[in-house]
């Protein structure tokens, strides 16, 4: 059974740092590629950042690029994302999730695997 299980979420001011983490058993990790979506209160799923298998190839929404970044450790089945220079508008649930392909990473739909997400709340 897959699981993928996010960490790190939590309450931090603006301006403020937080890492995330999504922790995955049930697969082979390092066939996967895996992205940070988030979603808000009301609002639909936004991708974020994705990293093709290796990490090689990794790829950003505009509204994100230069804050966070996505990395993964496939000895450790584990995938990150540093999030800096945090805003107001950065609070949503952040989900992680797994594809078995390379292509169309910032679809939602390219996933079959998702975890249950981890609260980030930015105060201004």
């Amino acid at each position: 059974q897959v699981q993928l299980v996010e960490s790190g979420g939590g309450l931090v001011q603006a301006g403020g740092s937080l890492r995330l983490s999504c922790a995955a058993s049930g697969l082979i990790f390092s066939s996967y590629s895996m992205g940070w979506f988030r979603q808000a209160p009301g609002k639909g799923r936004e991708f974020l950042a994705a990293s093709t298998w290796s990490g090689e190839s990794t790829y950003y929404a505009d509204s994100v690029k230069g804050r966070f970044t996505i990395s993964r450790d496939n000895a450790k089945n584990t995938m990150y994302l540093q999030m800096n220079s945090l805003k107001p508008e950065d609070t949503a649930v952040y989900l992680c999730a797994a594809s078995g392909s390379s292509r169309r990473l910032r679809d939602q739909y390219a996933y079959a695997y998702w975890g249950q997400g981890t609260q980030v709340t930015v105060s201004s």
